[in-house]
Formats: structure tokens, sequence, C-alpha cells
């Protein structure tokens, strides 16, 4: 989220943070969201809905399925979690058709309501059109400004309906013509499904920095932005969308065009290290298989004695897996985390917020007492929970805490549809390793090198030429231009240039 946004949704921070949650989650880096969609299956919708159960990881904050009947277009949208939205008779009922996209959503963009759910739906000139987004245009703001100058009004304060109104106001005469004219007007990175009267579209940013890959489901084609929401429903994978692509579906059957400007992909690099599921397929490489690798590598560039490698659930697993098998060490379930605790509850104090932490994890005592430990996660964004994590390994009589991080330190904020702290709240932005050591109260800390993390990849090493991810979050070296957030900064250096000593 770039920082204009933070600051437009920031009275909504604190009531977000009142109904705070997993206190181990909170302080992780967060994908924006999930799509899925469906051309010619019977029960279109119910097929969806099994879907987004299967991409609820990328986004609990709210779901919404659209579908298209031959005829109409129905939607339903909720705040909340699939589960307990799109698991009632009715619901799937009122959701005819054998055409559906759906999203699930944890916003980088827009305020936190109804009216930013996706998809996002409008009544077009050519009829209705329905737009599922994983991404982060990052002009959007500049667009808008251009849009309603020109009279346009906005229903959202999401980014995604920038490409609602300009494939609206392009002069192009087709629709596939006015999409291609809208796409080349954005910035940033999408993965969109889009449905119109006409057909499915679905396409990739030209650098692919989100995911979107392509299956069939009997006679049915199918889109996801994971593999494994594919074999949840009984898909088979067919191929990622590639960048730049667009993929269209119609009843006369699968086509696809090139249209954008062909540039070196830049898949975003999380989606290994933490996005995904363990058991999706992403650029060809099972995460499960490569989280291991990471781990693997992590050993031999950070070895250190110790009597246990512990992950810290559920996201280091894979990792310290890995560090385990490399190194020699036990690997053994040191936190055990509850899965019978909501997401959200009210912590209305300091004590009771404190307490909160053992309701979702509680340290495995009688395993750690008198032990030398190594904990292993995917990331420190903040550091509060690594402090959190470390003090708890300690209270359970641990004897020495040493921590390693299966990623580079996160240094920069991303642009492109995570949800990224302001750079100045990330530990790594303002501290060295020691000094993040000495915050999060460890006996050692230890970061994967970049090129650890590619050698994990499958690749020698990361080339500076020519990068084979986005990695912008770890060196800072973002593949597109930042239209809002240059013209932010701009803005801002103009404000501290205005004032004076008093």
């Amino acid at each position: 989220m770039s920082p204009a946004y933070r600051r437009s949704v920031g009275r909504n921070q604190g009531l977000k943070h009142m109904l705070s949650t997993n206190p181990f989650e909170d302080d992780k880096l967060r994908e924006e969201c999930g799509i899925f969609g469906v051309w010619g299956a019977e029960s279109a919708t119910a097929v969806v809905a099994l879907g987004l159960h299967a991409l609820q990881h990328r986004g609990q904050e709210a779901a919404g399925i659209t579908s298209w009947d031959g005829t109409r277009f129905h939607s339903h949208r909720a705040m909340g979690h699939v589960a307990g939205n799109f698991d009632r008779d009715e619901i799937i009922r009122g959701l005819p058709g054998y055409v559906a996209c759906g999203h699930v959503r944890y916003s980088t963009t827009g305020e936190t309501s109804l009216r930013n759910v996706q998809p996002l739906f409008a009544d077009l000139a050519s009829g209705g059109f329905a737009v599922a987004h994983n991404g982060n245009i990052s002009n959007a703001m500049t667009v808008k400004r251009e849009l309603v100058r020109k009279g346009a009004i906005f229903q959202s304060t999401s980014d995604t309906e920038v490409i609602i109104h300009l494939v609206a106001t392009s002069t192009y005469r087709t629709l596939l013509d006015r999409f291609i004219d809208a796409l080349k007007q954005l910035e940033g990175a999408y993965a969109l499904i889009c449905m119109t009267p006409e057909g499915m579209l679905a396409c990739r940013d030209p650098l692919g920095i989100r995911p979107l890959v392509m299956g069939r489901l009997g006679d049915a084609i199918v889109f996801a932005s994971e593999t494994v929401a594919l074999d949840i429903v009984g898909a088979t994978f067919e191929r990622e969308v590639e960048p730049g692509e667009i993929v269209i579906v119609t009843e006369q059957g699968v086509r696809s065009i090139s249209p954008l400007p062909q540039t070196h992909p830049r898949p975003c690099i999380f989606e290994h290290i933490y996005f995904a599921r363990p058991d999706s397929i992403t650029n060809g490489s099972s995460i499960y298989s490569v989280r291991k690798a990471i781990g693997a590598e992590l050993a031999l560039e950070n070895p250190v004695a110790a009597d246990l490698v512990i992950p810290v659930p559920d996201s280091g697993t894979p990792a310290a897996i890995g560090y385990a098998q490399q190194s020699g060490i036990p690997f053994e379930l040191g936190i055990i985390r509850s899965h019978y605790v909501g997401r959200t509850f009210i912590q209305p104090t300091d004590n009771i917020r404190h307490l909160g932490v053992k309701l979702k994890h509680n340290a495995n005592r009688a395993l750690i007492e008198g032990k030398s430990i190594i904990l292993i996660d995917d990331s420190i964004v903040r550091g509060t929970t690594s402090l959190k994590i470390v003090q708890m390994m300690r209270d359970a009589g641990a004897r020495e805490v040493h921590m390693r991080i299966a990623s580079p330190p996160t240094r920069h904020s991303c642009f492109y549809g995570v949800d990224t702290p302001e750079r100045s709240k990330l530990l790594a932005s303002r501290m060295d390793v020691e000094e993040m050591r000495q915050f999060i109260q460890a006996d050692s800390l230890a970061f994967l090198s970049i090129d650890g993390l590619y050698r994990a990849l499958g690749e020698d090493s990361r080339h500076p030429d020519k990068p084979q991810y986005c990695d912008a979050c770890f060196t800072g070296d973002y593949p597109t231009t930042l239209t809002d957030h240059e013209e932010l900064e701009a803005s801002d250096l103009m404000m501290l240039g205005d004032r004076k000593p008093a």
C-alpha cells in the first residue's frame, strides 16, 4: 500500500488494532488477495466457493463471488471468511450460472468496507463487467485524479476500480480492445479475472509479478491464483498464464493474445518464501521443496551449535525441516499452535492482549527447558513478533535462543499488492543485524543472503543486470515506475522545504 493510500485509511487503523488478532501473524507481510474463476461448469458458483476456500490464506478480510447465467449477473459480497458466507445453499442458489469468478481480500489499498469487496461490478455500454484483481496499481491515484477531472464518479476507494473506468471511457470499438487500452495505462502488478456477457478474460501484468494459473475441470476452464485451488476442485493444471498474456474464453473456445510490451518476467519472490501454500506449484517449482531448500541454504550460511531446531508455526516449518536435515540438529515442535481460535477477538486491555498470545501459540516447555534452540521464521518485519517469540522461549526455560530467518532482511516497502509497513517501521530499514539481535533479545540472529535465496530457487545467484524475480522488498530494485509514490515523496519534500524555523 502506498503511503497515500495508508493515510487515507488511517481512521480505520485504530479499530483494526483493537480487533486484533493472531499476535504472530500480525507481524507478517500480507498478500492482498486470491482470485478464482470458472467458465463452463455446472453450478459454477459452488466450484468458485471451493476454490476460494483453498485460497483463504491469501485474504481473510472479505470474500465475494459474481456469476453470469447467460442473461444476468448475480453478486454476493461479504466481510469475513468464505466459510460462513458461501457455505449456505441459499447463497449458492442465488448465484446461478455456468460462469463465475470470486475473490478473497486482505486490503492493501482502500478502506475496510463492503464497497471495496471484490469482484467489482459495473454496467457498461457493452453490458455488465466484473473484475477480480490481485495486485496493486502503482499509478492508480494519478489515473483516478484524471478520470474524476473528466467526470468519472467512483463508488469505492479501491485501486481496482480505475480498471473499470478506463474500460468504460476508452474510445476503441470492441470490448477487448477497450480492455487492452485500459491495461496499457496501468503501472504496477495485476492478475485479473474479468467477466463480460461475451466471455471471461484472464491476464497478468507484463512482469508477471502476481501469479495466475489455468486448469481444466472436465470441459470447463478454471483460473486461480495458485495450483492448490485447482487441486481442491478436482481440476487439472494446464499452465501458468504468461506475463503480459490475455486468455479469452468464450462459447467459441479458448484463445490467447499478448498485446502488452514484452519484458523480462519478475514474479514476486515472496510467493516462494511465505505467501503461497506449501502444496502449491509456482513458477514450475514445489513451494514446499523450495522452502526446504531455503532452510538448507540457511544452515550452510549460518550454522550454530544447538540442541533443537524449532519452527515458528506454521510458515517457518518447511524451512526448519530443511535446516534440521542439512545441519543434523533434531527438528522438534517447540511451539504448539491452536487451530481453534478465531483470527479476531476483542482485546480491551494490555493484560488481555498479552494473554492473547497464548491463545494461539504456546511453548512446549517439557521439550525446551534447559535446551539451546534455533528458531526458524520466514521473515522479520517490525520485529515485535520475534521479540515475543524469543521471550516465550526464555520463559519456557530455554538456555539459549538463536534466531535464523529464511529470507534476507526486509528493508523496503512493497507497492505491488503486499501490505508492507511504511519503510520507517521495517526493523531492517533502520537497524543493522546486531542492533536487530539486541532488539529481539536473541543470543544470535542471522538472515539468508540474497544469493542464498536464489540458489534455493535453482539459480546460481542473483544477476544484477537481469534479476529473475521481483525482490524489491529486500534490494530496493523496483521493476516498474512508482508514479503515485514518487509524486507523494516529491510533495512531502516540498512541504518540508516550506517549513521555516520559528
